[in-house]
């Protein structure tokens, strides 16, 4: 696999992650209630970002990545789902992203996709993709804490710990460099 598909195939990975750690943090009853301000419910956020990536990458490099199946206005209306239906449309689309990622080949990046209608390069279109990946699971984070109040755990560097965190990663001894290949110092 390409280094760019792997730091993408990467990128994918940590927000699936990412996501499932917030997802963890509600209650069944927390996933279908409409965020603040009436807005989208993780399950909506969750049906709209699995129904993208299933669209995206099906059949990736020879259909438009909006499919005539996919009816993107319903991945938008309110919906009352258990924990297991949940997961299980998340893990669709997720399944469909990584395996389109696992058959990509380095002469594949300079092939042009279409995304509803517009031409693409795959790189250009694989960023597009992880970016809207991103922006999603960014609100999965912000309306799982907006939920879990008080009892939140952090998905990162805890507010008011960043010194002790960077103190910690200082006092770790470097990686081993092959013979010869240690960086200069100034």
């Amino acid at each position: 696999m390409n280094t760019l598909i792997k730091s993408i195939d990467g990128e994918y990975r940590r927000y699936k992650a990412l996501g499932e750690r917030a997802l963890e943090q509600v209650s069944d009853a927390q996933l279908s209630m409409p965020g603040p301000g009436d807005s989208n419910s993780l399950a909506v956020v969750c049906w709209h970002l699995s129904g993208n990536l299933r669209s995206r990458f099906t059949d990736f490099l020879t259909t438009d990545g909006e499919k005539p199946w996919r009816h993107r206005d319903e991945e938008f209306e309110a919906r009352t789902v258990s924990r297991a239906e949940l997961m299980a449309k998340w893990e669709q689309g997720w399944t469909v992203v990584l395996d389109a990622l696992a058959s990509l080949t380095n002469a594949d990046l300079e092939r042009t996709v279409t995304i509803r209608g517009q031409a693409l390069r795959v790189h250009e279109a694989l960023l597009r993709s992880v970016t809207h990946t991103a922006y999603h699971v960014g609100q999965i984070v912000y309306l799982a804490k907006s939920f879990r109040g008080e009892g939140w755990t952090s998905l990162s560097i805890p507010p008011g710990q960043s010194d002790a965190f960077n103190r910690k990663l200082s006092e770790r001894p470097e990686a081993p460099h092959p013979a010869g290949s240690r960086p200069e110092k100034a």
